[in-house]
Order: structure tokens, then sequence, then C-alpha cells
């Protein structure tokens, strides 16, 4: 008796050796997102939920759009992105309606997403695979087209579209590199006065376009400013991201500025220079002609 249990557990241990190792290898997918974390997926992910705005635009230029089963709030561009399920905010999200969609990935965006850190928390302990997609520079928008291709199965595609992406930012680069400097003023929000500093990219924009930040320098991401900071340092421009294209008039009334003087009020869709997607270079189209104007304004010495 003790020889047949010997007999059928050296059995059962060699079918296991032999189906482990005639077993087909699985090719595993593993990318580094943005806050240094690797994603691992088994296939090419088939079930989508995107939980910014950037990252809807970012999948639906490498073709992935179709396999958006769910995506947060302001999720409107392309207008395919519309018909898709919303999930939640960037404050919270439906974890019921969301799990019903049953994903394989989600992009989330760390930079706005803090509120959401438990709940992303919660699924990444569920093991659905969570990629952080957060640009601070034009080079890891085209690096994010990519590495979403390989996690989506539409490596060729995420190849051309961040290939065209890298060939127009540089020839922005070209036309603008040696323009005279421009100081601008790039205003977030009017009550209080916010602006961005050098880190972010609206900043990178900016200098992408022969500008400076007049606030650049400041140490906080978002800062605060007052109307006296802005008359001492007198820009050339000032500049507001809107979808709308009325004149900002609340300057008007300080003629003493350099930019109202000279009729170097702006506006750029924000849509284009919020979200660190593909747009952002229409955005930089736009600011570099809106700069090139100013230039044209000065009076010669």
């Amino acid at each position: 008796m003790l020889n047949l249990v010997h007999h059928l557990l050296r059995y059962f241990f060699c079918a296991i050796i032999f189906a482990t190792l005639s077993a087909p290898a699985t090719a595993t997918i593993s990318i580094q997102d943005d806050s240094a974390r690797i994603v691992t997926l088994s296939t090419p992910a088939r079930r989508i939920v995107s939980l910014a705005p950037h990252a809807t635009e970012l999948l639906f230029a490498i073709g992935a759009g179709a396999q958006l089963v769910g995506v947060s709030d302001y999720s409107n561009y392309p207008p395919a992105a519309n018909s898709v399920a919303h999930i939640g905010s960037a404050t919270a999200l439906d974890m019921e309606r969301l799990l019903s969609l049953r994903p394989d990935l989600i992009v989330t965006w760390g930079a706005s997403n803090g509120q959401l850190t438990p709940q992303i928390n919660q699924l990444r302990a569920l093991g659905i695979a969570v990629f952080d997609s957060d640009p601070k520079d034009f080079a890891t928008i085209a690096t994010a087209l990519e590495r979403l291709g390989k996690l989506t199965g539409h490596e060729d595609q995420a190849h051309n579209a961040a290939s065209q992406f890298r060939t127009r930012w540089q020839s922005l680069q070209t036309q603008h590199a040696n323009r005279p400097s421009v100081s601008v003023f790039y205003q977030v929000w009017h009550q209080p006065l916010m602006t961005l500093n050098d880190a972010h990219l609206v900043s990178a924009v900016i200098r992408l376009c022969g500008g400076r930040n007049i606030f650049g320098h400041l140490s906080t991401l978002v800062p605060t400013v007052n109307l006296e900071a802005v008359l001492a340092a007198d820009p050339e421009v000032i500049l507001s991201g809107s979808s709308r294209d009325d004149t900002p008039s609340d300057w008007l009334r300080l003629s003493s500025l350099t930019a109202v003087r000279r009729g170097n009020l702006y506006k750029v869709n924000s849509d284009w220079l919020a979200r660190p997607g593909p747009r952002i270079l229409d955005g930089a189209q736009a600011v570099c002609e809106q700069l090139d104007k100013a230039r044209t304004k000065r009076v010669a010495p």
C-alpha cells in the first residue's frame, strides 16, 4: 500500500512538472507609469476606464477609444467620448458602477486625483491594473502615447501618433528658438488672482514660444498673487485660458500695464493648455501666434 502511495505521488509531481514545461509561455506586458510604478498585464487591455480628460484623449489618439467602457466627468473630446459611460469626477468615483464595467486597465491622473487616492488604492488592492498618467513635459506626452499603445495593443498607431507629436513639437521649437523674449502673465483665475509656476506644462508652452512666465520662479505650482505684484512685473502679455473668445476686460481699466496699452490681452482654449495630451500643441500654436503679435506691437527704439 505504501509503495502504491509513493507511485501515485511520484506520478502526480511528474504530471505537474510536465504540464508546466509543456504549457505555452504567456508574454506579459510591463510598463512604467508616470509615478514610477510598474503596470503589468498578461494580455493587452480590452476594457479600459479613464479617470482624466487628457487620458481619454490619449487613448482615442492611439486608436483605443473603442475599448473605453468608462470615463470621468469632462471627458468631452473627441465627440465620441461623450457616449462612454461616466463613472465619477476628480473628487469621487461611483465604485459600484465602475466595478460593474469589469475594467482590466484604469488610467488615472496623479496631479488631479489626490482626493481619489483611497478609491484608487482599493482598485489596486482588487488586482486591477492602474496606470498613472501625469506628463510634466512634451517628451512625456509622446512616451505616454507609446506606453499606452503597448498596454492596449495599439503599438503601431501609438508609434505614429507619438512621431507626429514629436515632429510638430520640434517644428514649433525650431521656429521660435531665436525669437525675442516676451514677458507673460498667465491667469488661471481672477478672484483670487491665480497663476502657474515654471513646473507646470503651461509654462513649457510659454517657453517654447519664446515667452517668460513672470511668476515662474515661485515655489507653488498654482500660486495666488496680488494685483500689485502683476503691476510691478508689468508683463508685455496677459494670457488666460478660456473656451470663449471674449476679451479679459477686467484688465482694461489698468492702462498703466504694458499689456493693456498695447492690446496684448489674449485667451486660449483652456482645454488645449490644461490637458497634457496631444492637443496641447494646438494651444502652443495659438500662444506662439499671440506672442508673435505682441512682438509686432513693439515700438522701435
